[in-house]
């Protein structure tokens, strides 16, 4: 795009103008997505989305050529991959540390005896049926030893719909090892 082509599509986007922001977006996004799927397949059209939220949430306050805003671009694109392998790698270290602080012959705490029902593997894998929240939840609650108000403030939401949450995630964990360990008995 010549110089004076961008400058003139940078200040309508800047003021909303739809053309000029579908005009940026058809220059920019096949190199941005090509980029980003390089560095993370699973999740480059999800983390380009997020770039372009970020563009436009910062877009009026952007100031320079096309050389800055490759940069620009290119500069949160990168940012959004550092987020996305510190949550990556936050996860892989949680499930290890589930896996190692495991201990299925505590059955003192009723949520520890729920996935105390099984191996590891299989407790999480139990978890990962319920819904995104309930796990969420669980996880929190259980295996980080958060205390509702914590998890509430974590999940952005109340402490009582966390109780809720737990409560139905819980009930419907028990009732699934009791459905499995009735299964074995009857065989």
């Amino acid at each position: 795009m010549p110089e004076r082509q961008f400058s003139t599509v940078l200040a309508a986007a800047k003021v909303g103008a739809e053309w000029a922001i579908t005009a940026l977006y058809r220059e920019f996004h096949p190199r941005l997505l090509r980029y980003l799927r390089a560095q993370a397949p699973a999740h480059g059209d999800d983390l380009a989305s997020e770039v372009w939220l970020d563009v436009s949430a910062g877009l009026e306050r952007f100031e320079g050529d096309e050389t800055a805003f490759r940069r620009w671009l290119f500069t949160i694109a990168s940012r959004r991959l550092i987020d996305l392998r510190r949550a990556d790698a936050r996860m892989r270290a949680f499930l290890a540390l589930l896996e190692r602080s495991f201990d299925p012959r505590d059955n003192a705490d009723p949520e520890a005896g729920v996935l105390a029902g099984s191996e590891t593997e299989a407790a999480l894998a139990r978890i990962g049926r319920l819904s995104p929240n309930q796990a969420q939840v669980v996880l929190l609650r259980v295996v980080a030893g958060l205390t509702v108000e914590d998890v509430a403030a974590i999940v952005g939401k109340k402490p009582g719909a966390v109780r809720v949450l737990q409560h139905r995630a819980l009930k419907r964990l028990a009732e699934e090892l009791a459905r499995e360990r009735e299964a074995v008995v009857t065989q």
